[in-house]
């Protein structure tokens, strides 16, 4: 077992007091991986079968607008976790995922990682749980985006 990843993983806010079985879990399935500035972490529409704890550096949240290019929607930085949709049919992901700077993350094999948790409720429980207030925070934030972006005018 990497030592490394598992240090990673017991450090890192979105594991934070999870039970010692549960980082165990993730480490035998994860590695370090390095994402050099403008390299694409995922694509959407691929499968979405990693999901990445930021460690270090800044993942831009992209959409494509056909006639804009790219948009970012949002900036993910160290301490919080990028690909969310490998928690849920169809399994692909909804966004492209572009690092910006340097970017270290614990890279995470989330098809086995579906199966290990569907085996151990309690632990599924706890990892859907906590993806749930990090999609409860994220759709907090693009609601707040939208409001600066299309605030409402005083018609009176």
């Amino acid at each position: 077992m990497n030592e490394a990843v598992r240090s990673l993983l017991s450090g890192h806010p979105f594991l934070a007091g999870f039970p010692p079985e549960a980082v165990e879990l993730v480490a035998e399935r994860a590695e370090v991986v390095t994402f050099r500035p403008g390299v694409l972490l995922f694509r959407e529409g691929s499968p979405a079968d990693v999901a990445y704890l930021v460690t270090a550096g800044h993942v831009a949240i992209e959409v494509h607008a056909p006639s804009r290019g790219p948009i970012v929607v949002e900036t993910i930085g160290e301490g919080r976790v990028v690909g969310l949709s490998w928690a849920a049919p169809p399994f692909r992901y909804q966004f492209d995922a572009r690092a910006i700077d340097e970017v270290e993350a614990v890279a995470i094999d989330t098809a086995p990682l579906r199966v290990a948790l569907a085996e151990n409720p309690v632990l599924g429980f706890l990892f859907l749980d906590r993806l749930a207030a990090v999609m409860l925070e994220r759709l907090q934030a693009t609601r707040i985006r939208l409001l600066d972006l299309y605030g409402t005018t005083d018609a009176g």
